[in-house]
């Protein structure tokens, strides 16, 4: 059986072009790209071509990217860099940012919440209020995720940032979920640390960037060696990041001609998806109504009367792989907490998301399936 795999904001797998760089990696001598002998020049030119094609992508310049292990690693050292400058001080953030922004921040500081709205965006009257306020602590951090990786919901971070500097509040935002999938100009955004993922654009796991605006102060997360400029310490994983590089590399190209083409792609099968879920009774789309609001590859559908629980197992059984919010679908035992602050039942709703390499054979596989498996679990409740 063809599997069609349509969980790709989980991960996405490797371009063409990101295993191309690392097949050509192997053949390359090894060497660490710290050394000033001719191996380890050779490696270092590759490390920063990799870092000048990340970069290019989110027009950012490459001195303000920090390697990463990850997007995890990336949002903890923003967390910790921005919480050693002010000990105490809280951070900021809405309860639909990623477990990771969440759990980084409650462990080193006290935290605010920032109220969201029915569709996953943020309250941005209520946090230039909180900012304002003379009688609240000033915060250490305010975090804002560029889009929601459960429902898709693009975030008003132009504005969120705005706030946030006319405050003189350091702001991180997490475009983990939205790299690849729509245009980035970081050096006009002007966030003081955003934080990105190699596998979420197609190139591999174990790679990511925090980006650290030019001028700021940052103290590192990892220590122990003076990689990065002395911003994150170890040996580059350089595989990965060559990976890294060629999928942005790809992506950036001749002004983002790929990236704009593949974003048409997605919002084209999310068109057709949406129409055929939709199209079976007590289905609805989660987040914000419009297409425009929301990523071009993420769609978000609550099931009325049956749990997404046995539909995600059903889709699985007939080849479709598409991802639950209710608590049995990951290794967490709670239910998404992104889904809760907007009011939604996770235990009734499906994500389903698309990437680079989807077919239209994988989005029929599903229509056909999905029509098939909630009727057939609604036939079981009788």
């Amino acid at each position: 059986m063809r599997r069609a795999y349509l969980d790709h904001a989980s991960t996405t797998p490797p371009r063409p072009e990101a295993v191309a760089a690392v097949l050509a990696w192997l053949a390359t001598p090894a060497a660490d790209p710290g050394r000033l002998h001719e191996e380890g020049r050779v490696v270092r030119d590759l490390l920063e071509e990799a870092r000048r094609q990340v970069a290019a992508l989110v027009s950012a310049t490459p001195r303000e990217i920090v390697f990463t292990s990850g997007g995890t690693e990336a949002v903890n050292a923003a967390v910790w860099g921005a919480t050693r400058q002010n000990p105490g001080a809280p951070v900021l953030f809405a309860e639909v940012e990623h477990s990771a922004v969440r759990q980084a921040s409650t462990r080193l500081a006290p935290t605010e919440t920032v109220p969201v709205d029915g569709t996953a965006r943020i309250d941005r009257d209520f946090l230039e209020e909180r900012l304002a306020a003379t009688d609240r602590p000033r915060p250490a951090l305010v975090h804002c995720q560029w889009a929601n990786h459960e429902v898709g919901t693009v975030q008003p971070v132009r504005e969120i940032v705005g706030i946030c500097r006319a405050a003189g509040v350091l702001v991180h935002v997490d475009a983990a979920a939205a790299c690849g999938h729509v245009p980035m100009d970081l050096g006009d955004l002007g966030a003081d640390l955003v934080s990105l993922s190699a596998h979420k654009i197609g190139g591999l796991p174990g790679a990511g960037a925090l980006v650290v605006h030019r001028g700021s102060r940052f103290e590192p997360l990892i220590v122990g060696g003076e990689q990065e400029r002395a911003r994150r310490a170890g040996l580059e994983a350089l595989p990965a990041l060559r990976a890294f590089g060629a999928a942005a590399g790809a992506l950036g190209a001749d002004d983002q001609r790929l990236l704009h083409r593949e974003a048409g792609q997605s919002r084209r099968h999310l068109a057709v998806l949406s129409a055929a879920a939709t199209a079976v009774e007590g289905v609805e789309i989660v987040g914000p109504p419009q297409a425009e609001e929301r990523l071009p590859s993420l769609l978000c559908l609550g099931v009325h009367g049956v749990e997404a629980e046995p539909v995600l197992i059903g889709l699985d059984r007939a080849g479709v792989a598409v991802h639950s919010g209710s608590a049995c679908s990951s290794e967490s035992i709670e239910p998404s907490p992104v889904l809760e602050a907007m009011g939604v039942d996770p235990s009734h709703s499906l994500r389903v998301s698309v990437g680079w390499s989807t077919t239209d054979t994988d989005i029929a596989a599903f229509a056909t399936a999905f029509a098939d498996v909630v009727a057939g679990l609604r036939a079981l409740r009788g």
